[in-house]
């Protein structure tokens, strides 16, 4: 008895980490679908980081 709470545990542990990777790959599967669809009914995404322009000023 005391072999198999052990055996489940084993594995329970083992398979824990390779699982919540594949709920990241699933949310981000989701996440990507759903910006697609948006952009199917016309809305766009913005992004919130620009780049600042060069200015045109001459130091000397």
């Amino acid at each position: 008895m005391v072999k198999k709470q052990f055996l489940n545990l084993l594995v329970l542990t083992a398979l824990l980490p390779l699982l919540s990777g594949c709920w990241m790959a699933a949310a981000a599967g989701a996440g990507a679908y759903g910006g697609y669809k948006m952009k199917e009914k016309g809305y766009t995404v913005q992004n919130p980081i620009t780049k600042e322009k060069k200015s045109n000023k001459n130091t000397e």
